[in-house]
């Protein structure tokens, strides 16, 4: 079950203080202490005997009944629970993927079982079918299975179809999460290699999204098999609980999401384009562009923390008894959706900034409509965020409104001075950049908009002064931490963006890799970077090449590693602080969330360099 992560599409704001130049301390240790990133393939066997799958099954079962199941777990939990179970029954490490699954079955199995057969989705893989002569082809769905009864899709597909189920025969479809974060279904019961269950651990299960996996026996993808029995023992049973047993976001992702594909009317009324003839007068272009632009791209990861922190702090002042159920009055709603405004402005401007091609899977907005016009509709947007905000007093107060609105134009601040650091430094005639050079513009340009959506939903409640330095720090170090493995992952590739090996350093972005490879790159190394960004070398690929060997000898990769785990050490420390449970948790979640480990090393080879949208 590949599942997209929530959004993390750019990046945003906030300045390292003093106390916290440690990171920068810690980039010029020679020998750092990180380990590099490991491939887990060695951890992905599947038991080959069908008596010892069924043995871990049963013991799995027996041990999640000693777990406490009151908050969705992380990774990091589920890997100690099953090296811990493993040792127990003295089987290898190989097995630690097969067990993973199953823990992760068993804590979430009798919730996935409460859940209506409507509500629920059957995600197949495309390895199932007959390689050879299968009649069905793919449409924006998946594979679109004719039930001619050649393979155990159909078999599946009609049983779950009947029942009520939604089923999806396509594997690592990005719509997944869509469909979930859209209100169609309450869990996932998966069939999927290894490979793929790997990936979609930290992407929904932390999230709250009940879910059982079937495991193939291998990740070939050609003609593979599996245990059917484990899909036929869920795939028809429902034993209805009367309440969940473990805490779950998916209510409020939803509640974000909905502000724009429900309420988006409501909460921001359309003043010039009423009708579709007005949406196309030279008066209402602006309000039209601007209007689709927001509706559409992104997962509403800002709007759901401000919800989630107001949920948090709100249940605190709440009489037990209350209905649990939360509805948000409109003026917390128009917060909420200021944040994404803020955001989607500023991914605008950026994109003409660095004159990005593709943004959401389509051409960015300077590339269809003009650079002047694209200005123009990121500037109305920030005059819409700020209108929103004023409009929220009526519900949350004015003096509310008030600090919003500061902590919005300080945010805005820091972003422009960030983003006016990194430009200049592309436009000067030298190559010095520290690495506190480099993590300071990572605060400035992405730490406030973390931390104005976390501010913002507490202090819809009430007085944040008890929370605000606390936000403060946490949202730097998640800011810089999320900035850095954006780095990192420049130079793997990310197959859901299908982003290009190495593009920021062509676009002589002045990154944290950068930075530490001039402070401990030699003389002729040194020489041969500013050779390279200056558009030295036959071609991109050899420039990338050439790059990627010198970051390599300088050990760059790891000691960016290094950081990341640093800020996502410090950040865990600040949440764990936090007196206010739900609060608690909602940082854990943030932390798991934002600053998940990459599984993959960084790779030796290159793609071929060709343009791709970026989603």
């Amino acid at each position: 079950m590949s599942i997209a992560p929530l959004d993390q599409e750019s990046s945003e704001d906030k300045r390292v203080p003093a106390h916290d130049q440690a990171e920068g301390r810690a980039s010029e240790d020679p020998k750092p202490v990180k380990r590099k990133r490991r491939s887990t393939s060695h951890l992905k066997a599947v038991p080959e005997t069908l008596a010892l799958r069924e043995e871990m099954k049963a013991e799995a079962e027996k041990y999640v009944q000693r777990l406490d199941c009151s908050n969705p777990f992380t990774k990091a939990m589920l890997e100690d629970w099953s090296r811990e179970l493993l040792a127990e029954m003295e089987q290898p490490e190989k097995f630690l993927g097969f067990m993973m699954v199953l823990i992760g079955n068993f804590f979430w199995k009798r919730q996935f079982l409460a859940i209506p057969f409507e509500r629920r989705l059957l995600l197949l893989p495309h390895c199932l079918k007959h390689a050879e002569g299968c009649p069905a082809e793919y449409d924006e769905f998946g594979l679109d299975c004719e039930k001619c009864g050649a393979c155990s899709i159909a078999d599946y597909k009609v049983k779950a179809e009947k029942l009520g189920y939604k089923v999806l025969v396509a594997e690592g479809s990005p719509v997944v999460l869509k469909i979930i974060v859209g209100g169609y279904v309450d869990g996932i019961l998966g069939v999927a290699c290894l490979n793929v269950l790997e990936k979609s651990i930290d992407k929904v299960l932390i999230a709250g999204v009940p879910s059982y996996a079937v495991p193939l026996h291998s990740g070939d993808c050609k003609n593979t098999k599996m245990d059917e029995p484990w899909i036929w023992e869920v795939l028809e049973k429902y034993e209805p609980l009367e309440q969940p047993l473990t805490r779950s976001y998916l209510p409020t992702m939803r509640a974000a999401n909905s502000l724009f594909e429900e309420h988006f009317d409501e909460i921001l009324p359309p003043l010039r384009t009423k009708t579709e003839a007005a949406a196309r007068t030279p008066l209402g272009k602006t309000e039209a562009i601007a209007y689709e632009w927001l509706k559409h791209g992104g997962k509403r990861f800002r709007p759901f923390i401000t919800l989630a922190a107001y949920d948090a702090l709100i249940k605190a002042q709440q009489d037990e008894a209350a209905d649990s159920s939360q509805t948000y009055p409109l003026g917390v709603q128009k917060a909420a959706m200021a944040i994404e405004v803020f955001h989607k402005a500023s991914l605008i401007h950026d994109d003409i900034e660095d004159d990005d091609q593709y943004r959401y899977g389509q051409e960015t907005l300077h590339r269809q409509h003009g650079t002047g016009m694209a200005i123009n509709i990121g500037d109305y947007l920030i005059g819409i965020g700020y209108r929103l905000l004023n409009e929220a007093r009526a519900d949350i107060g004015a003096e509310a409104a008030a600090d919003l609105v500061e902590k919005m134009a300080a945010a805005h601040l820091k972003l422009c001075e960030g983003q006016g650091a990194e430009m200049a430094w592309q436009e000067s005639e030298t190559f010095e950049l520290s690495p506190l050079d480099a993590l300071q513009i990572y605060a400035l340009k992405t730490s406030p908009a973390f931390e104005a959506a976390l501010y913002a939903g507490v202090r819809m409640t009430g007085s944040a002064g008890e929370y605000e330095e606390l936000i403060s720090s946490f949202s730097r170090q998640i800011g810089v931490g999320f900035q850095i493995l954006n780095d990192l992952k420049d130079w793997r590739g990310d197959d859901n963006n299908k982003l290009i090996s190495g593009q920021d350093a062509l676009a002589m972005r002045p990154t944290l890799l950068l930075a530490l490879a001039l402070q401990a790159g030699d003389d002729q190394q040194n020489a041969e970077l500013k050779e390279i960004l200056n558009g030295g070398g036959p071609s991109d690929y050899a420039r990338i090449n050439r790059l990627r060997k010198i970051y390599e000898a300088c050990d760059v990769f790891t000691k960016a590693e290094v950081l990341v785990d640093k800020s996502r050490d410090r950040a865990e420390e600040l949440a764990e602080s936090v007196q206010n449970e739900d609060l608690k948790q909602l940082l854990k979640f943030f932390c798991e969330t934002v600053l998940a480990e990459e599984t993959p090393e960084v790779k030796p080879d290159l793609p071929v360099l060709m343009p791709q949208p970026i989603a």
